[in-house]
């Protein structure tokens, strides 16, 4: 680990440009030698932003040990670019000093019949085939084989010797797990007590025996959700029958916490699968070109609820004024409600109990904003002056828009609980399908309000 008193290189545009000329140049010493100030998540993004030729070059040009550390920290596609054309032993060389947990990511974006070929010359290949076997997005997916454990009846001293013996393999050490001879996980002893206790006593006498610990088919959602509420750094993952399987650190869910958030993100505003800065343009397209397929359909139903009134706007064609109003405030109102239910369950604090609290509370400030809302809009027609007509008209246009606010809040609110109810992403009822439903509903109820009581 690098030195506090270390001047660590800043990986900015200034210098990608500089290492871009000097590997372009054939500089291979300088280059290296700005190489060596980097960690390796910054080595890491320099490759990223170079282009493919250059960070092919300087990929070739590194020492293994910082090409190897560099690797996780690498976004999948950039990985598979770079690890093209790399033969079996160089893969090996390059994989065998990472984690078990980061073998298994590196070894996954292999080419599957040179993987299996690597797979055999790793030194802990039996644990990295164990880790693929388990889901990329759960808990098995997530964890390192690497742990700390001592059976019960160790003494604090042969458990601070096992700390000494995997302090290289396991890094960084936050606990030592306690087991029973059949290796299922009894207790831990955080790292602080192990060195405060007597080296004679037990493990057993000193051991926390409440232990938060999941199973391998967890989702890491859910994974990331157990840690924040319980504020661990380090979580067991164990097998069914209680046996010791291997750990989930906190660096591994900031990563898990990051991605889900950029997934609700892109769902939000209709982006389908994972779009990266490296994803190719077809791909980006094809995430994109769903929904805004959809919104083009949902935008040519709203044509035709218009086109159904069109004998109205012919008697009124003051009543188009406010059709991209009500549209607008039904969108907005729906993603508002949205919004606070899918950031609820994602965060675990909106429970089934808590429903209707919640749609209540929802009900009740549509019916403030909605009052609020159409008020203002009332004013606003009077002000602007529409004849004899002017009143009726701006009861109309507040009532509409009254009734709008409310029913598209409740239903922002309702689908994303729907969704997950039957195991739907909620993130799914954000951006297009709340406001090309809630467009719809809204330019219905606005000319049927119109048609009862302004026609």
């Amino acid at each position: 680990m690098t030195d506090a008193a270390d001047t660590l290189t800043v990986v900015d545009d200034d210098l990608l440009e500089a290492v871009a000329e000097l590997v372009e140049a054939g500089h291979r010493g300088h280059v290296l030698n700005l190489a060596a100030d980097l960690r390796p998540a910054d080595l890491a993004s320099l490759l990223q932003h170079l282009p493919p030729d250059l960070a092919h070059t300087l990929f070739r040009w590194l020492p293994n040990d910082a090409t190897s550390r560099a690797l996780p920290e690498l976004e999948s596609a950039e990985r598979i670019d770079l690890l093209e054309g790399l033969s079996t032993a160089e893969l090996v060389t390059l994989i065998d000093p990472l984690a078990t947990d980061d073998q298994a990511d590196v070894l996954a974006d292999v080419d599957i019949t040179q993987a299996d070929d690597v797979l055999v010359q790793l030194e802990d290949a039996d644990d990295v085939e164990a880790l693929l076997s388990y889901g990329e997005d759960t808990a098995g997916g997530l964890m390192a084989t690497e742990v700390v454990a001592v059976v019960l009846e160790s003494t604090v001293s042969e458990a601070t010797e096992a700390v000494r013996a995997n302090a290289e393999a396991v890094d960084p050490v936050y606990v030592v797990y306690a087991t029973d001879n059949e290796g299922r996980l009894k207790g831990v002893v955080p790292l602080k007590r192990l060195l405060l206790t007597s080296a004679q006593t037990l493990v057993a006498d000193i051991a926390e025996r409440d232990v938060v610990s999941v199973e391998p088919d967890l989702d890491q959602e859910d994974v990331a959700r157990i840690m924040e509420r319980y504020d661990l750094v380090a979580l067991p993952v164990v097998s069914a029958g209680g046996r010791l399987l291997g750990r989930i650190t906190i660096d591994d869910v900031v990563d898990v916490i990051r991605e889900e958030a950029e997934e609700d993100l892109q769902r939000a505003v209709g982006i389908t699968g994972e779009e990266e800065l490296s994803s190719s343009v077809f791909a980006v397209s094809r995430g994109r070109l769903v929904w805004l397929l959809l919104g083009l359909i949902g935008a040519y139903v709203s044509g035709l609820v218009i086109v159904g009134f069109e004998d109205a706007l012919t008697v009124a064609p003051v009543l188009a004024l406010f059709i991209p109003i009500v549209m607008a405030m039904a969108g907005n109102a729906g993603i508002q409600s949205s919004a606070i239910a899918v950031q609820g369950l994602a965060s675990g604090d909106l429970w089934r109990s808590d429903l209707l609290r919640r749609i209540g509370k929802e009900l009740v400030v549509a019916l403030i904003n909605g009052v609020v809302l159409a008020v203002a809009l009332a004013i606003i027609v009077v002000v602007s002056g529409f004849g004899d007509d002017t009143v009726r008209l701006a009861l109309t246009a507040a009532l509409a828009l009254m009734i709008v606010i409310v029913l598209s809040t409740l239903v922002g609110a309702t689908v994303p609980l729907a969704l997950n109810r039957v195991g739907i992403d909620p993130a799914l009822a954000m951006g297009p399908f709340i406001t090309v439903s809630n467009d719809i509903l809204g330019l219905m109820i606005f000319f049927f309000v119109a048609t009862v009581l302004y026609l």
